[in-house]
């Protein structure tokens, strides 16, 4: 288990860290300059916390109260950097072999065999593509059996069009050859969800929320979180009545039903929709949340449509799979039916 609760400065900003990890893989999200990397960072003992304090299964690596701070080649932490970070003079073999020291040779094939390697180990760093270079560093740091893998954006440096293939191939490789932590530094919502078991959502040098990912996206704890995680509407609501099994939400002339989910919400609330579970042209048997929307804008992507919608005086986002084109081809300030389902939307304070 990873248990670290730490601040750290520099500068104007200030780093405020407090999370558990017990296993798998999990994604550290957040836009550039959220304290992501920093958080890696003094977890391997490159950068020392002001305060607070870090342990990796059962061991002190870092705390302030009684003065420990240990060595960052003494924490047993592989960290893989964004840019692979290999010695562009030596050979993958040698790479591997310079972290290898005092294991066997057989030791450093196997490794080799394991990532992929096998007929690459006499290349150089330059003679390598962005993926066979990412399976080289992770070689070299798999090889001393680390407690703790920190993964800082290893795909981002990669061409779109090889990024899910390697982003696949590397977890699956991870998860056949690695029985220890794992925590994975991105910006990329999609990224994280597609390769994390758990996300840890940071802004501006704060933990937001930790939680499994789809917990995330159904419950977000607060309008950041939410935003961080992809979702487009947010409608200020108040709570004025409820059923059984819904809260009734008003927002001017829009009148919703929303799941009942948790703890009792306060009067006034923000109601948060993704745009893709928006449904357009629904079934003609489904009564509730069905709204007549306004198309403002149309904006058409590779495989799908977003939607800019005039909803009882609120605008929207919805986006549609490209299957719905033919019926969306001359909707250009039209107005068609929308479902808004109830079970996904949620609540949050302001």
């Amino acid at each position: 288990m990873l248990e670290a609760s730490f601040t750290k400065s520099l500068g104007d900003f200030t780093l405020k860290s407090s999370f558990k990890v017990e296993k798998g893989v999990m994604a550290i999200l957040g836009s550039s300059g959220c304290g992501k990397s920093m958080t890696l960072k003094c977890i391997a003992g490159l950068f020392k916390p002001d305060g607070g304090e870090i342990h990796l299964n059962g061991r002190t690596l870092f705390s302030s109260d009684k003065r420990v701070n240990v060595l960052p080649r003494n924490r047993n932490i592989g960290y893989v950097f964004q840019n692979s970070a290999l010695f562009p003079h030596m050979t993958v073999r040698k790479n591997i072999a310079y972290a290898a020291k005092g294991l066997r040779s057989q030791n450093i094939s196997e490794i080799i065999e394991k990532m992929q390697l096998s007929g690459l180990e006499n290349h150089y760093p330059y003679q390598l593509s962005g993926g066979q270079q990412q399976r080289a560093a992770l070689a070299r740091t798999l090889i001393r059996e680390p407690e703790l893998l920190m993964l800082d954006e290893p795909f981002s440096a990669l061409d779109n069009h090889l990024k899910h293939l390697l982003e696949l191939e590397l977890l699956s490789i991870i998860r056949s050859n690695y029985n220890g932590i794992v925590l994975l530094v991105t910006h990329n919502i999609e990224e994280a969800y597609r390769l994390s078991d758990n996300i840890m959502v940071m802004d501006k040098g704060l933990n937001l929320q930790v939680s499994p990912k789809n917990e995330l996206i159904s419950k977000p704890a607060n309008v950041a979180a939410a935003r961080i995680t992809g979702c487009k509407n947010f409608v200020d609501v108040e709570i004025t009545g409820e059923t059984e099994n819904y809260h009734i939400l008003r927002s001017g002339s829009l009148c919703m039903q929303a799941v009942k989910t948790g703890a009792a919400p306060d009067r006034r609330m923000i109601a948060g929709i993704r745009a893709h579970h928006i449904i357009l042209f629904p079934p003609e048997d489904i009564r509730e949340n069905v709204y007549n929307g306004t198309v403002l804008e149309k904006i058409e992507g590779v495989f799908s449509v977003t939607l800019i919608l005039d909803c009882c005086g609120k605008t929207l986002r919805a986006e549609a799979d490209k299957s719905h084109m033919p019926r969306l081809a001359s909707c250009d300030g039209s107005t068609i039916k929308v479902h808004i389902p109830p079970q996904y939307i949620f609540l949050m304070e302001g």
